[in-house]
């Protein structure tokens, strides 16, 4: 009976949150028009809006650690639900995303994306994508701010393993600025799938920055030993064990 409870509740939340992207996305439209600041507001009003009902209708906490860079950089994030981008998003000031093309087409979501300056790219062809993300970055430098990547490419439930892409790699090398390594457990609270929602603290962590300039190898080293071994720990915390998921 809890169970069904709670999944109703989570129904209920998730509806919720996505129709408030039409009233929230008309509300700062004219704005959005004419300036990114317009778009960048809307987008970290609805994040709030998330957060906040999310304590009340569902019991879903969150809380951001670590200090969320201001500077232009690369944020390479730990990507287990939709919850970790609107806290990375909702953290930084100027944030956008290297995201796949097709999202480019959604309502609201779409139009607003291209306003914040993310970076579009067709997943299912890697060699085009990559020389087409750089190119996109280079062009994407005449808007300042935080340009966020996941580096395995899509959601991965928690205990997963998955492989690091080399995209993070190649932006890190083109972009020649410093990484900021982001860990999460979000995906205990907020599942890659489904409706279910459940009680608990949804955290992303901003983590010590990677300087510019290391080689690739040793780059990808460090980010994934960073990212995995501290989304590990944020998982134990909460009561999961990822050694433990086969």
């Amino acid at each position: 009976m809890r169970y069904a409870i709670q999944w109703v509740r989570s129904a209920i939340y998730v509806g919720q949150i996505y129709f408030m992207m039409l009233p929230i996305g008309i509300v700062f439209l004219p704005w959005a028009l004419v300036s990114s600041r317009g778009a960048n507001a809307a987008c970290k009003a609805w994040c709030a809006w998330v957060r906040w009902t999310g304590r009340w209708m569902v019991g879903l906490r969150t809380e951001v650690r670590g200090t969320p860079p201001t500077q232009e950089c690369l944020i390479v994030a730990k990507h287990q639900s939709f919850l970790d981008i609107i806290l990375i998003f909702a953290s930084v000031p100027a944030g956008k995303f290297i995201m796949k093309r097709e999202l480019m087409y959604a309502p609201i979501i779409g139009q607003y994306a291209m306003k914040l300056g993310c970076v579009p790219v067709d997943r299912g062809k890697r060699s085009q994508a990559i020389k087409k993300m750089i190119a996109d970055v280079g062009r994407g430098r005449l808007r300042p701010g935080q340009l966020i990547i996941y580096p395995q490419g899509t959601r991965i439930a928690p205990g997963v393993k998955a492989p690091y892409k080399v995209g993070s790699a190649i932006l890190y090398e083109e972009m020649a600025q410093e990484c900021i390594p982001v860990a999460t457990n979000v995906g205990l609270v907020w599942p890659r799938r489904g409706i279910m929602r459940h009680p608990g603290t949804g955290v992303v962590e901003f983590l010590p920055a990677i300087e510019a300039g290391l080689p690739k190898d040793e780059f990808m080293a460090r980010l994934e030993d960073t990212v995995e071994s501290n989304s590990n720990r944020l998982m134990r915390e909460a009561g999961f064990d990822p050694d433990g998921v086969h």
